[in-house]
């Protein structure tokens, strides 16, 4: 039998085949042609340079090989103003194939350097928001380490891929599969804050950049919601790191998958240009043009057939991070066209003469490149390239132009964010009525935290947008989109939705795009799921974010946005699914894992202290914020009644829950942290221990990281170091998540935790697998009772 594909909404069009005009700026006559020739072996040739200087440092393969594709985004395809960065309703350009930053570099700075020669005019103010030629003499250096010339010009320290502290860089991106992700997060959130009038984002990948796992989910993602405003320019060179035959191609199998780009986007419901010669300046100019005319609702990919390391004497895999010896005879074959063109020479580190005796020397090195660069400059005189930066300052002019004239604005409903920080930051200690539970009912603490963001959501309009690895109703997520309309997101058929479809059980994509959404300011963003599973698969988008929110620091001071990062049916109490689902392990791998002001855990133990401690969580404006809730309802108390500190106690992040009797002396002190461990502390070995006359002391640690924002007085004041020498602990988690507050070699010998008495606990109802685990509220009592010497 032969298999087909079903109904598609998106179409294939070989750019060959495309009538001649098509699209706003379809036309590349012969002496604009002649210009992005001239452009385009600058690129190369400055492409070539930067793996020159910077030795066996960089990509320079597929940059090369993509060249021409980014020339063409930049100078035609985007309505951008280059003068501001930051302009509002700007197409975005995003490099999710991170490793072809040397060539985003190169691009970035002859761009500065078109307008820095004809262009003036369009140049930002503010040095921060350029990318200079001097700035390339920091490519893959250190702040610290940065040479006498780039100290001296003030350049920027260069990261090995992209990060915003490049302006026009939005994103962290380059980490198997990250940047397509959250490149497509990006325009998602674009799309929902504007509307029909959208702003465009532009995502470069190549084919080895679609294999990750969550690529395909991604991908699934975009075709299902109709993301129209999405164009994937794909570099199709059949090369990797390890192979040259990564697709399939035709009748040869490839080594890694068995699909090509045009296959795997079409089956995603994408429209397809084929472009048969990527280097062709007038077919990449087509289809770019062409996929600006497309209105069918859905995504498009563009895939070219290139050539990883084209013209530059190296190709394929070889080509993908290695390159010619420093100064060798090859590399000046590659740049040889462009000297003869300028009618100029480098500087050679190999030569005995002034200035380069000192050989390889760092400093002459950097010399050297400097002298190089000068010669890259010189190609924008008029005198050497006659035109070449007038004609790309007046594309950049043009672009400037219809950027202004589309007149983007966010819609007139647009949801309000700041909304969601004025609720954080004001009076927590009384919940709003859709979020107060009444002692003696049952709430679980994933509905306590649905509602609480549901609150956040209809108060600001629907700036929160959550998705879940099908357990939206599962994990309380679905109380997020209550009072909006139901079902998910779909940019035509669906606009108002707060859910969103994000392929599936697809923890990687979900966590990845939806940092996309939130990098772009209007939202805040709530994945979901067991903590088993996406704490890991979360892990490097939540880092990613962060490290894409310090960066930006350096472009523009403004406050971090936030990602929520939920993980759902934490801990022993999801014992009925067994070890594989309930585990002790995430909290262990986020808390404190990160650098300090960028993320925050939660554990709240009991439903009233989830708004209070979300609230204070969310006024740090952490890049991440990762609560922990279970899935059982839980019995809501009436603590007051219990002499337990009230819920907005949790606000400190570390509490005393149950104080002393200030009259005798204390007993014993515990640090509790983990809902399963602490309900078992309150309703079992309270009454237990209190039976046996004991003094106790008890802490509970709702927040590691929003205890340690506070002044280290107020923490002094909360939990006196001299405790930590003095308590022992109980926590649903990882001994290691105690250590901190455990410091004697005697408490931690007495700290309950999962894995303590057993390896991994079984299945069964939640109660069993505690008490199994030893963290019952009758194991909890001889423990505190053999600790306290009785």
């Amino acid at each position: 039998m032969n298999v087909t594909f079903g109904p598609r909404r998106g179409r294939i069009w070989d750019v060959t085949e495309l009538p001649a005009g098509t699209g706003p700026r379809a036309t590349l006559d012969d002496a604009a042609l002649a210009r992005y020739e001239d452009l385009d072996l600058v690129y190369r040739s400055l492409c070539a340079l930067m793996f020159n200087y910077v030795p066996k440092s960089g990509h320079p393969g597929g940059s090369v090989s993509s060249g021409r594709i980014v020339q063409s985004i930049l100078f035609d395809a985007m309505d951008y103003d280059v003068s501001d960065p930051e302009a509002a309703g700007a197409d975005q350009i995003s490099y999710a194939a991170g490793h072809k930053a040397l060539g985003l570099y190169a691009i970035w700075a002859l761009r500065d350097e078109v307008l820095r020669a004809a262009g003036s005019e369009l140049l930002p103010g503010d040095p921060r928001l350029r990318l200079r030629l001097e700035d390339l003499l920091g490519f893959r250096r250190n702040p610290t380490n940065l040479g006498p010339l780039a100290t001296e010009f003030g350049s920027k320290a260069l990261d090995g891929h992209p990060t915003p502290a490049t302006p026009f860089v939005r994103l962290a991106t380059g980490a198997s599969g990250i940047g397509v992700a959250s490149s497509f997060g990006l325009a998602l959130g674009l799309l929902d804050a504007y509307g029909e009038n959208a702003p465009r984002v532009h995502v470069i990948e190549g084919e080895g950049g679609l294999t990750p796992g969550r690529v395909a989910e991604s991908l699934a993602a975009a075709g299902t919601m109709g993301l129209r405003n999405l164009v994937m320019h794909v570099d199709w060179n059949q090369a990797s790191i390890d192979s040259d035959r990564v697709c399939r191609d035709g009748e040869v199998p490839g080594d890694y998958v068995q699909w090509d780009p045009v296959e795997l986007c079409y089956l995603h419901d994408w429209n397809v240009i084929v472009v048969p010669d990527g280097f062709d300046f007038r077919q990449i100019h087509a289809a770019q043009q062409f996929a600006l005319t497309i209105d069918n609702a859905q995504p498009t990919a563009i895939v070219y057939r290139t050539v990883k390391g084209w013209k530059y004497g190296i190709e394929g895999r070889k080509s993908h991070g290695g390159g010619h010896d420093l100064c060798s005879e090859a590399f000046y074959r590659v740049v040889a066209p462009l000297l003869e063109k300028i009618d100029a020479d480098l500087p050679r580190c190999d030569r005995d003469d002034p200035p380069c005796g000192a050989g390889k020397k760092p400093e002459v090195v950097e010399q050297c490149y400097w002298g190089a660069l000068e010669t890259i400059r010189s190609a924008f005189e008029e005198a050497r390239m006659p035109g070449l930066a007038s004609f790309f300052a007046g594309r950049l002019a043009e672009a400037r132009q219809r950027h202004a004239a589309r007149r983007r604005r966010p819609r007139a409903d647009v949801p309000r964010l700041d909304a969601v920080w004025e609720i954080a930051t004001g009076d927590l200690s009384s919940p709003p009525e859709d979020v107060r539970f009444e002692p003696g009912t049952k709430v679980a603490l994933r509905a306590a935290l649905g509602k609480t963001l549901g609150h956040y959501n209809r108060a600001s309009g629907g700036a929160v947008l959550a998705a879940a690895a099908d357990l939206l109703g599962s994990t309380s997520a679905t109380s997020v989109a209550e009072g909006f309309p139901a079902g998910f997101f779909h940019a035509e058929e669906n606009p108002g939705a707060r859910l969103l479809s994000i392929g599936g059980i697809c923890e990687d994509a979900i966590c990845g795009m939806l940092t996309g959404v939130t990098a772009c300011g209007f939202h805040l963003t709530a994945a979901s799921s067991y903590g088993a599973f996406i704490a890991p698969l979360g892990h490097i988008s939540a880092r990613l974010h962060c490290i894409a929110s310090q960066s930006r620091q350096e472009v523009v001071s403004e406050p971090f946005k936030t990602f929520i990062l939920i993980c759902a049916h934490a801990g022993l109490k999801t014992g009925e699914d067994g070890p594989t689902h309930a585990d002790p392990q995430p909290l262990q791998l986020l808390q404190e894992n990160f650098p300090r002001g960028f993320s925050i855990t939660a554990t709240p133990w009991e439903p009233q202290e989830v708004w209070p401690l979300i609230g204070a969580c969310l006024a740090r404006r952490p890049a991440v914020l990762v609560p922990f809730v279970t899935r059982p309802a839980e019995p809501v108390l009436d603590r007051s009644a219990l002499g337990l500190a009230p819920p907005e106690a949790a606000v400190t992040g570390l509490y005393e829950l149950l104080p002393a009797d200030p009259q005798r002396p204390v007993d014993a002190t515990v640090v509790l942290q983990g809902s399963d461990v602490t309900y078992a502390f309150v309703q079992e070995a309270l009454p237990l221990l209190q039976g046996q006359g004991l003094n106790l002391r008890a802490f509970y640690v709702a927040s590691a990281e929003l205890f340690d924002s506070l002044p280290e007085e107020e923490r002094e004041r909360i939990f006196p170091s001299r405790l930590g020498d003095e308590a022992m602990g109980i926590t649903g988690f990882t001994l290691p998540t105690m250590y901190r507050w455990i410091r004697s070699s005697k408490g931690r010998e007495h700290t309950l935790y999962p894995y303590r008495s057993i390896g991994y606990p079984g299945s069964g109802h939640g109660a069993s697998v505690v008490r199994q685990a030893g963290l019952d509220g009758r194991s909890q009592a001889e423990m505190i009772l053999r600790f306290a010497g009785r």
